[in-house]
């Protein structure tokens, strides 16, 4: 194992409102301090009941998907927790994914995307 699913990421106009939502379908806390997320700023988070994590992240413009028409699919991402960016992101690589955003350095996470390109995060843990 490479990596250990951290939360999953969905796109939206306002953070706030999506939290909420989901919080009264699921139950939990928005926003709960936890040191792997800074909240506020368009980010938001809830933590359920059973230890699940659903992330939310404002976009500009947000055009929601139309379902089933693939022409505005469905927008989300996958967050992973691994312990070395550099060998992750490496081992992704060899796998087939492709590096979107390598984040210079200086933050905890870098973009890529999965071979049908998916993008998905690797946060370092």
């Amino acid at each position: 194992m490479m990596a250990k699913l951290q939360c999953v990421v969905l796109d939206c106009a306002d953070v706030d409102e999506l939290s909420r939502f989901y919080r009264a379908l699921l139950g939990g806390q928005v926003n709960r301090p936890d040191p792997r997320w800074s909240v506020g700023g368009g980010w938001a988070t809830l933590h359920t009941d059973d230890g699940s994590v659903l992330a939310f992240q404002r976009v500009a413009d947000y055009r929601p998907p139309s379902w089933p028409d693939s022409a505005r699919p469905q927008q989300a991402h996958l967050d992973l927790a691994v312990d070395d960016l550099d060998r992750a992101q490496e081992n992704a690589l060899r796998l087939g994914a492709t590096l979107l955003d390598s984040g210079g350095g200086a933050r905890g996470w870098r973009v890529l995307a999965d071979p049908a390109g998916h993008p998905f995060c690797f946060v370092r843990h």
